[in-house]
């Protein structure tokens, strides 16, 4: 029998800021599981900023969407079918085959993940991609060193929330973020441990900064007025990992106009993408689920019901609606 589901299809490439006219719900058939496969029932979908490029087709370091076929993306479910005898019916799994409701896939492409202490959707944010992306940063292309001043720019979000606590589970000895409201502010220093945090539309970057340099290192999530602020506040031989720049994903922003001071100042600047560091993987399932399981990590989910909300979501994290980890509940 044939399992009738919903999938989400890129329907034309935006100019600036997409809207939901890019995007086409298509109602599908699926095939039961041969041998080798299985057939996942999606629970929660992840929705993510690199997203956001790969609706572009230009040469990146992931292949863009295709048109008219469905978009992927992180998810996790449980096995309904199976056609592969290390998988069975009930396990819950962790895929790349998001923006949709069902998942045919080869066994190869999903792991079983462990939901007896922390819940599925975990494995999509800090135990996932983001709180790897989190972890490399800081581990491998930025360094903190005991006694560190560190910097995190979004630090309200997936991974910026992560980055700024596992700075000082490696010995930061001050931990200063940014985000975009109040109330994010607060969650950051009085929840997640932050020695400060600021509104980032309360004024300059610069001048919200300036109080709690020089940074010694800097995880940058926004690009733009944060980085040239960062790089204006880095102390001598700062370390920088560039993460993302979620300020000029949509619309245009100017560099920062102080590169020269990455000279003067001798900064190490590294661009990263995750995939390219699995070699951390073992080091990061190892410590990072132990500080999430004692509390020395926490995280938060914002979460929407329902693969209708699912573009919603996706175009609400580009404005800042989300406090850590966007999900959408399938």
């Amino acid at each position: 029998m044939s399992t009738s589901t919903r999938e989400i299809h890129l329907a034309s490439r935006p100019d600036g800021w997409p809207t939901h006219d890019n995007f086409r719900t298509v109602e599908v058939e699926l095939a039961d599981p041969g041998p080798g496969e299985v057939l996942v029932r999606n629970s929660f979908m992840s929705v993510d900023p690199y997203m956001r490029g790969r609706m572009n087709d230009v040469k990146s370091y992931v292949p863009p969407f295709k048109l008219d076929e469905a978009m992927d993306g992180g998810a996790v479910g449980e096995v309904v079918a199976t056609g592969d005898d290390a998988l069975q019916v009930g396990d819950v799994v962790l895929h790349q085959a998001g923006w949709r409701e069902h998942a045919l896939l080869p066994a190869g492409q999903v792991r079983r993940v462990d939901t007896s202490t922390v819940p599925a959707s975990a494995y999509l944010g800090v135990l996932g991609m983001p709180g790897m992306t989190a972890f490399v940063g800081l581990t491998t292309i930025a360094p903190v060193r005991e006694g560190d001043t560190v910097f995190i720019s979004g630090a309200a979000g997936a991974v910026g929330s992560v980055a700024g606590q596992i700075a000082r589970q490696l010995g930061a000895a001050k931990v200063v973020g940014s985000a975009g409201s109040a109330e994010k502010v607060a969650w950051l220093t009085d929840e997640l441990g932050f020695d400060a945090a600021f509104n980032y539309k309360d004024g300059k970057v610069a001048k919200l900064l300036e109080p709690h340099g020089p940074i010694d290192v800097y995880f940058d999530n926004v690009g733009g007025e944060h980085l040239e602020a960062a790089i204006g506040h880095a102390a001598d031989f700062a370390r920088m990992a560039l993460c993302g720049a979620i300020a000029g994903y949509n619309d245009p922003v100017p560099g920062p106009r102080n590169m020269f001071m990455a000279v003067t100042k001798r900064l190490t600047l590294r661009g990263f993408i995750v995939s390219d560091h699995r070699e951390a993987a073992s080091e990061f399932y190892r410590q990072v689920p132990a500080w999430v399981a004692d509390g020395s990590i926490r995280y938060r989910e914002t979460v929407v019901d329902g693969l209708d909300q699912a573009v919603d979501a996706f175009l609400g994290l580009h404005k800042g609606e989300n406090t850590g980890k966007m999900l959408v509940r399938l």
